[in-house]
This record gives structure tokens, sequence and C-alpha cells, in this order.
């Protein structure tokens, strides 16, 4: 009997983790604090493991309780897309109130975690909150400039790192800000275009142009280039202590070139096929970018 109780008890507490998992999008959170983490160890004169680690907790704070605030507002539309209809809030699984604690926590450890980092790393954590949850959701079922504005916040996460080791905003941070910035725009498109059915659905305006064509996919090429261009800048020496080897920097370029081929691939196509093949080479790309730059630095 007790055994079975147990059992019971161990199911019901898989469940719950699975559902915290999904309200605070586990996934995303932990490659947003791979980025913040990376930008640290390429602003850091010397690694403090406990620096890290409170880092790493913000971090997933602070994305976490957005994507939690992002699926309280949008609770109804979430019930209308088959990709979000079973989330814990529109499949009934979780109640508002317990959602809203779970974002409430979130934000104040998330706030006081940076905040033993230094002031300015708090201060940008709670503006990619602020961003999230106040502009960019409330503006996704209005206009495609959604994305333009979501990207700020997205592009917090890799300079927040840099800030979290020099109590410093310069060239160097801004320059990381740049690269995940125009990064966004191609990784965003191609994965509104693949589902740009569902997104309908909720009324969700994610591509430029507000249709799956030419004028969508050379927009995404255009910002592939630019991402490509800032993403070997330090190379030339002018962004400070942000530094690039030409070699470095000639991998980056190449993987870069991976990702244009896919956009135009997406051009020629117009494709979900294609869509979905240059979003997994966005993903790559910027994962592999980041272990180049860190990598770059200390060898």
């Amino acid at each position: 009997m007790k055994t079975a109780v147990g059992s019971v008890k161990n199911a019901s507490l898989a469940l719950y983790f699975a559902d915290f998992k999904e309200i605070t999008k586990a996934r995303l959170a932990v490659s947003v604090v791979f980025s913040s983490i990376a930008g640290y160890f390429l602003g850091a004169v010397e690694i403090s493991f406990s620096s890290v680690l409170l880092l790493a907790f913000g971090g997933y704070c602070m994305v976490g309780a957005s994507n939690a605030y992002n699926q309280i507002i949008e609770k109804d539309l979430d019930a209308l897309m088959s990709r979000t209809k079973n989330r814990p809030i529109p499949a009934g699984r979780m109640s508002v109130n317990t959602a809203m604690a779970i974002a409430v926590l979130m934000t104040i450890l998330g706030i006081v975690a940076l905040y033993f980092l230094n002031p300015k790393t708090a201060m940008f954590g709670a503006i990619s909150i602020f961003l999230y949850t106040s502009v960019y959701t409330p503006l996704k079922t209005k206009t495609p400039l959604a994305v333009f504005v979501g990207a700020f916040p997205g592009a917090i996460p890799f300079m927040l790192g840099w800030v979290a080791a020099t109590d410093n905003f310069g060239i160097e941070p801004g320059t990381l800000f740049m690269i995940q910035f125009f990064w966004q725009f191609p990784h965003f498109w191609a994965l509104g275009w693949m589902l740009d059915e569902d997104y309908k659905k909720g009324g969700f305006k994610m591509l430029p142009t507000g249709k799956k064509d030419k004028g969508t996919a050379l927009q995404i090429i255009m910002y592939t280039i630019w991402m490509m261009i800032i993403s070997i800048i330090p190379v030339f020496g002018f962004t400070g202590r942000l530094q690039l080897s030409i070699v470095a920097a000639i991998i980056v370029f190449l993987m870069g070139t991976v990702m244009l081929f896919f956009a135009f691939r997406l051009y020629e196509n117009r494709d979900n096929a294609s869509a979905r093949k240059l979003m997994l080479a966005s993903v790559s790309y910027i994962t592999l970018m980041q272990v180049v730059y860190v990598m770059d630095k200390f060898i």
C-alpha cells in the first residue's frame, strides 16, 4: 500500500515538475542562461564560480518569469493553437493564480540574485522582463513590428553576462547585444514561417509582410547578412577588450554563410521544410558562435 501511495506521489511530483518546465519554457531558459554565461566568460578577468551560479540562477528566473507572465496573458489565445493548447493553463492543469505566484516569485528571486552580482545586471534583467511582457506580448496580435520589439529583451542575455562580470556597459557588451539582436530576425521569422497557419489561429502577426512570400524571405536574407558582419567586427580591433582572432573570425563567418545558404533556399522554395532547416541552422549558429568566441579568448 505504501509503495502504491509513494508511486502516486512520485507521479504527481513528476507532473508538477513537467508543468513548471512548461510554464517557464525550460529549454529556452537554459539556452538564455548559456548565452549569459558565455558573455560572462568573455568579460571576466577572473572566473568566479559563485558569480556564474548567481548569473545562471538569476537568468533562469528572469526568463522563466517572462514566459509565465506571457502564458498568463495569452492563455485564451494559446487555447486556439495546436502548438500551445496543451500548455498548463489552457489545458486546465494550472490555475492563473498559481502561474502568477510562480512568475512573481521568480521575478523577485531573479532580480535579487542579479543584484548580488551588481545593480546594472539587475536593472537590465528587469528591463528585459518589462519589455517582453508589457510591450512585446501585447504587440504580437497588433503588428509584425512585435518581432523588432521582442528582439531587444531577446538580445540582452549575451550582453548581460559581460555586465555581470565587469559592472560596466560599453562597446563590448553593446557589440554582443547587436550580434544577438540581428540573429533573432532570421531565427524567429523562420519559426514564424513554419508556424504561420497556427499563429493565425491565435491572431498573431509574426512575419514582416504578413505572408510567406519573397518579401519576408528577402528580409531574412538581409538581417542574416547584417548578423554575419556584426559577428566578426571584433576582429578589427575597435571593440575594446572584446577581441576575435582572424582564425575565429573566419570560422564565425563561415558558420554565418551556412545560415545565409538556408536563407537563400527559403527565398527560392518558400516552403516549411526550408524554413525548418534555416531555424535549426540559426540555433546551431548562435550556440557555436558563442563557443568559438569563448574558446578564442582562452586558447
